[in-house]
């Protein structure tokens, strides 16, 4: 079950990686209408933008379906497509309509929310498609059927299961609407301090990846919240209410999470200051302008998760404060300097610029208490006890033995890098399979004790964790698809 979530959760990151292109349509069409009223070209720039807050729900049903199968094919995404159109089309209140013989006023108003934008519909789908493909993608079916045999037989077999799905909703998803709708207005009852527990508890669930999973009941349509869509659109949205589930994350992306690597640095020993430099400044820099923090975060959640209890509490009491003010802004990827500016363009942001002044005070507050429970703690962040940073390696035996194989081969970036990351992780035939999130491999393998950890952190690695037998997350920060693709590809060589 552990591992399924873990998964669950990484698959999630596809989609919402899309939602930066919408942020920036719609930053810009708000920018072109804010200088000329009733423009024709801002308009049409902001449309572009929001069909794709439109249409979240049909590209989680893609994220997931290709993030939970065996292999990243073509065959489950048209299998995600098939089965999200056919739940979301067989109970539209049009079709109901027909089918029932009645007026739309008389249907249940959970069924309005059978479109596109529903990402719950769009979650249990994928997971279908991938359960297709992998249960079907190899199937052979009689001579007279042959021809849909294999991945043919997925879109067709996602069609049958969704039908199942759409009867099942039927009489299910009323209650189900209505129970989830409850709790979100049981989480807007809290006010602020809901705001605070909302933030709390993202940050605890970062190691498993499910903060992806509770990120979507404030941040999309799953319990009326719908934080992001609503904010970026307009519709729906309440000045000073719409963005409390993501304004208090700016203060701690772009300043508390660079304040507590300074603090890192810091207290890191003076001989490995260079080396932990190199490795928070890039984390800062990715936080500060994208928002991506577990670069920093993985550095010390482990060997000091006493730090990171103090992390998500900070989180929480920046969510509360934002909320307590009314001061809001938002972001369609993560709280990053790109998306604050694009929200400063938002008519729905309150006194965004005040988040800036909380992020100042939040800085402050990171490095004072990030350094003094480092060192009366005596904590082992990295530069400091055991966790010291290696040298990176320049070269491998893996690296040389390929480049005499293929010597008119143009050497690749990574390639040394990758080399040893598979070295560390006990070779080729230890790995069973390979993905990646946004900032981190992951990888099933035979055996966890085959892995050497020292010589995967000095190729560059942030970090590792393992799960089980067979579950290792190896942290490589914003360049993991480079780092990815390359290990792929060493791996398909024989």
């Amino acid at each position: 079950m552990y591992n399924f979530l873990q998964r669950l959760g990484r698959s999630l990151m596809l989609p919402v990686a899309v939602l930066p292109a919408a942020a920036i349509l719609i930053g810009i069409g708000n920018a072109i209408k804010a200088f000329q009223a009733n423009s024709t070209i801002g308009q049409f720039i902001f449309n572009c933008g929001i069909v794709i807050m439109e249409n979240l729900g049909i590209l989680f049903a893609i994220g997931v379906a290709l993030g939970m199968a065996k292999k990243n094919d073509g065959a489950v995404t048209l299998a995600a497509v098939v089965g999200f159109f056919v739940v979301t089309g067989v109970l539209s209140p049009e079709k109901l309509t027909e089918v029932l013989h009645i007026k739309e006023s008389s249907l249940n108003e959970a069924f309005t929310a059978m479109n596109g934008q529903n990402v719950f519909v769009g979650l249990i789908v994928g997971l279908i498609a991938a359960y297709s493909y992998n249960k079907f993608s190899s199937t052979e079916l009689p001579t007279a059927l042959s021809f849909f045999s294999g991945k043919r037989l997925v879109p067709i077999m996602t069609a049958l299961f969704s039908s199942i799905l759409a009867i099942i909703f039927f009489f299910v998803w009323p209650f189900v609407y209505d129970a989830i709708v409850a709790f979100g207005k049981w989480i807007i009852n809290f006010g602020p301090f809901g705001a605070f527990l909302y933030g709390f508890f993202n940050r605890l669930l970062i190691p498993t990846g499910l903060h992806h999973a509770l990120n979507s009941v404030f941040w999309f349509n799953l319990a009326g919240i719908d934080d992001v869509a609503k904010f970026q659109t307009g519709h729906g949205a309440v000045k000073g209410i719409t963005g409390r589930y993501m304004a208090g994350f700016f203060p701690v992306m772009m300043f508390g999470i660079p304040a507590a690597a300074l603090a890192m640095y810091h207290t890191a020993k003076t001989t490995q200051k260079k080396r932990v430099a190199g490795l928070m400044l890039a984390g800062s820099i990715s936080a500060f302008f994208v928002g991506v923090t577990e670069p920093i975060e993985f550095a010390f959640m482990f060997v000091a998760p006493m730090l990171f209890v103090i992390h998500a509490i900070l989180t929480g009491l920046s969510l509360m404060i934002a909320a307590i003010f009314h001061w809001t802004a938002g972001f369609a990827f993560s709280a990053g300097l790109i998306d604050f500016v694009l929200s400063l363009l938002n008519p729905v942001a309150n006194h965004p610029m005040m988040l800036m002044v909380q992020g100042v005070v939040f800085f402050i507050i990171y490095y004072v208490v990030f350094r003094a429970v480092i060192q009366i703690f005596n904590l082992n962040t990295p530069g400091r006890g055991e966790d010291e940073i290696g040298d990176p390696v320049v070269e491998t035996p893996s690296t040389s033995t390929m480049e005499k194989e293929n010597p008119k081969r143009e050497p690749r970036k990574y390639e040394s890098m990758s080399a040893q990351i598979i070295d560390g992780l006990g070779g080729k035939e230890n790995i069973r399979s390979l993905t990646n999130c946004a900032t981190r491999l992951r990888l099933e393998v035979e055996d966890v004790h085959k892995l050497d950890e020292n010589k995967i952190t000095q190729a560059g690695a942030v970090g590792i964790t393992t799960s089980g037998q067979h579950n290792v997350q190896v942290i490589i920060g914003t360049h993991v698809q480079q780092v990815a693709d390359e290990v792929e590809q060493q791996l398909e060589q024989q």
